[in-house]
Formats: structure tokens, C-alpha cells, sequence
């Protein structure tokens, strides 16, 4: 049964508009709050191939959310139809817990380009059909809207999420590499002739088989949500175009890569909005009998074409409008454009496929998220994990998590260097002052 905040159209309106209202990073965590009467939970986690820097979101019980892993959460969704709630028990966080799953998929693809949102309730009492049917038509909201704005996305919002997809693959692999070494040593120990127990040694080597088969399965998760093929991200543009030109005598040659290969799904959005934007700016001249554009790859770059047989005075000025070099520019990539009155005009798209060196910030400090300058405060006080998690209200292990990311954000070895790098940014708050006696 819905409660009071829900049973009135208007109130659903009112909480869809502020969970759509919220920067990216906040949408999850605005959904959440507005879920809370209506389904109690201990935390909201997302699996998403639309949001590309962050395929794997939780928030809430911070514990908790640490722990529950794309493993747990693919699992899911390979048994969650889009568009059917469904609701039981499923591992998360290494534990079986009740939940209730949805899958969405905007634009008719399947769920693999799509996102699964999973909610950790505080109970198993099944859910009556209304309630389940508000939060798939919530997600499905929230899934449109990250899709929309992910492919549109702001130039610094792009070149964020080009950093981060870059340093998450980094690290992915790092920890492949480490586990697989470290499952490898323990399989050559377990099947060494020195071990007299057969049956305990067939079943920790099955076990660490499957460990090495979990971890691998991960790996190639987070890569399948953060990558498109390269003729599939051609032929959501080709969709995107089409109706430009449905009521126009303009006529559209395409010519797609050819490739399967896989492309980074900012930089496939980030080369499609400027393609988009292209043809608009040579759309707005008049004149024209046909387009071209077609997309080229090669070893380390995606070339995209796009050529009219129109008047040939298209300006820069014209393209300032749709701000494709702005955003090119957050991608590393490039723009030229050749105008011959009389022939027509080209615009050459170059964007370089590896991923751009990303520039430092001004400030070391600007990288931290505020849990983590919270953290970084503690430090500088002289304070250890479990003072630091009784202040902050957190478990230890999340301070253990924080810390190791301070440090790698900071580029220091040490809690010691930390905490002096924070007294010299002046984020250290004061010491309470000691009253001294007078003698």
C-alpha cells in the first residue's frame, strides 16, 4: 500500500522532479531519500552501463555499501527482466539479504545498455504490486534522465568521466594481476605431490578455481559497462539522425566504421553529440541535397567525417553555437573545418582512443571527496581508525578505505605525511588551547 507522500500525483511529481533535479553524482543518493518511507532500506546500489565513469554506485549503510560488489550485482541482473520488479533474497555484501531488484533499459536496449537498481531492505514482507510498480517507473525515470545527460554531458563532466574510466581500468587491472598471481600460488601449493589429503586438496583447488573465475568475471563486467562496439554507437547515431531529416529533401549517406571494436562510451557519446551537432550547424545554412558522414578507426584514433554539398560558407562561428569544440576538447580531440564556396563544406572530428593525460588540479585537496577531507581533519589531530570512526560515525574499515585513498590522492606515503600536507593546505582545525597556570 502506498503511504500519504505517495497516493497524490503531484507528490509523486514533486519527489521525481528533485531526484531529476540532482547533479549526477547525487542522483542515487536523492533516490534513496525519497524511497525511504515507501520501501525501507539499508542501501541503494546501481549497475549501470549508461553512466560510464560509475557503472557500480551504492549508498546508504556505508558498511554495507562498501562491501557489495559487481560480481553480486551482475548476478542479479542476468535473472531481472526489464520493466518486472523482482523481489527475494540475493547475496550483498557476502551475505544473503532481502532485496528488491528493476531493470531498465532506455530506448528499447536490453539491459546490458541499460541499469539494474537493487534495494537492501530492512525486510522480507513482499511488497504489494503499486509500490512496485512506482519504483520501476522512478527508475525508469532516472535511467532516461543519466542517459540523456550522459551523451549531452558538460565538457568538464566529460573530461571527469574520461580521468576516472581511466584510472578505474588501471586499477582493475593492477588487482587482477595481484589476485591471479596470489590464486596461482596457492593452486601450485594445494596440487604439490607433498599433500597427503586428496579430497581437502581437490576441494581448495575447485575453490580457488572458482575464485580466479569470479574475479576475471568482474573484470570483464566493469569493462562491458563502461565500452560500447563501435557500429553500435554508429547506429544509435544513425537513430539520432534520422528523424533531423525525416521532413527534409536532404538525403543522408552513411558510412559506418565496419568495426566491432570497442570504444569508450564517453567517447562514443562525446563523438556522437559531435557529429549531432555538426549536421545541425550545416542543416541551419540551407541548400543542401545531401550529407555525408561516416567514421573511420585506426590504431589510436576515431576519425568522423561529415561533409554537405551546400553553399560552402559555414563559419566557425556556426559551430561555436552547438559547442562541439568544447567538447572535443575535454576528450583530447579536435576539430577542422574546410569551407570552398561554390563546393561545400567538411568537418574532420579526431579523437585520440587512448585515454588523455589528465591535467592536475590546482589543488591536491580538490580531489577529495568531503567524507574523505573528514577523514584527512582526523588525521592531522593525531587521531587513530577506531577515534576517527567514533567521531565520524563509521566503521573502522571504512576509515582503513578512506585513508588509503587520502594518501594515494595526495601522493604521500604516510598518515604522518598526510597530516602535515593538511596543516599546510590549512585544513587542520585548531587545538583546543590548554589553560596554563600562572606561576
Amino acid at each position: 500500500m502506498l503511504t500519504n507522500g505517495w497516493n497524490r500525483p503531484e507528490d509523486a511529481l514533486e519527489r521525481a522532479l528533485h531526484v531529476l533535479g540532482a547533479p549526477l553524482p547525487d542522483t542515487l543518493g536523492r533516490l534513496s531519500g525519497v524511497l525511504a518511507d515507501l520501501v525501507p532500506h539499508r542501501v541503494l546500489a546501481r549497475l549501470s552501463a549508461v553512466c560510464s565513469y560509475t557503472p557500480r554506485l551504492a549508498v546508504g549503510d556505508e558498511e554495507l555499501a562498501d562491501r557489495i560488489t559487481s560480481a553480486e550485482l551482475g548476478r542479479l541482473a542476468g535473472q531481472v527482466p526489464v520493466g518486472s520488479p523482482w523481489q527475494g533474497e540475493a547475496e550483498m555484501g557476502g551475505t544473503p539479504r532481502p532485496v528488491l531488484a528493476v531493470a531498465s533499459a532506455p530506448e528499447g536496449m536490453d539491459v546490458g545498455g541499460g541499469s539494474l537498481l537493487v534495494v537492501v531492505r530492512t525486510s522480507d514482507e513482499p511488497l504489494d504490486p503499486r509500490t512496485l510498480a512506482v519504483v520501476q517507473r522512478m527508475w525508469d525515470l532516472v535511467t532516461l534522465n543519466m542517459g540523456r545527460r550522459t551523451a549531452d554531458a558538460e565538457p568538464a563532466q566529460a573530461a571527469s568521466s574520461r580521468a576516472a574510466a581511466g584510472a578505474r581500468a588501471r586499477v582493475i587491472s593492477e588487482l587482477t594481476d595481484a589476485h591471479s598471481t596470489s590464486l596461482s600460488a596457492i593452486l601450485g601449493t594445494l596440487r604439490a605431490a607433498s599433500l597427503d589429503d586428496a579430497t581437502a586438496r581437490r576441494g581448495a583447488v575447485d575453490l580457488a578455481v572458482a575464485a580466479l573465475v569470479e574475479l576475471r568475471a568482474e573484470a570483464d563486467l566493469d569493462r562491458e559497462m563502461s565500452e560500447q562496439p563501435a557500429d553500435a554507437a554508429f547506429g544509435r547515431l544513425t537513430d539520432e539522425l534520422r528523424p533531423l531529416l525525416r521532413y527534409s529533401p536532404v538525403e543522408l549517406d552513411l558510412r559506418p566504421p565496419g568495426s566491432r571494436r570497442s570504444l569508450p562510451a564517453d567517447l562514443a557519446n562525446g563523438a556522437r553529440a559531435a557529429v549531432r551537432g555538426a549536421v545541425l550547424a550545416m542543416l541551419e545554412q540551407g541548400d543542401l541535397r545531401r550529407l555525408h558522414v561516416s567514421w573511420q578507426l585506426d590504431d589510436d584514433t576515431l576519425r568522423a567525417v561529415v561533409r554537405d554539398d551546400g553553399p560552402g560558407r559555414l563559419a566557425g562561428e556556426a559551430l561555436a553555437v552547438h559547442r562541439i569544440t568544447d567538447r572535443l576538447g575535454a576528450l583530447g580531440g579536435r576539430l577542422a573545418l574546410d569551407a570552398l564556396p561554390g563546393w561545400g563544406s567538411t568537418i574532420t572530428i579526431t579523437l585520440p582512443l587512448g585515454v588523455p593525460a589528465a591535467s592536475a588540479p590546482a589543488e591536491p585537496l580538490d580531489g577529495l571527496h568531503p567524507r574523505e577531507r573528514e577523514v584527512l581533519q582526523q588525521l592531522a589531530l593525531g587521531r587513530r581508525n577506531r577515534e576517527i570512526a567514533q567521531a565520524l560515525h563509521i566503521s573502522e574499515s571504512t576509515v582503513k578505505f578512506h585513508v588509503a585513498n587520502i594518501l594515494g590522492k595526495l601522493d604521500v606515503g604516510s598518515r604522518g605525511e598526510a597530516a602535515a600536507f593538511a596543516h599546510r593546505a590549512g585544513l587542520a582545525p585548531a587545538r583546543p588551547m590548554r589553560a596554563v597556570s600562572g606561576g
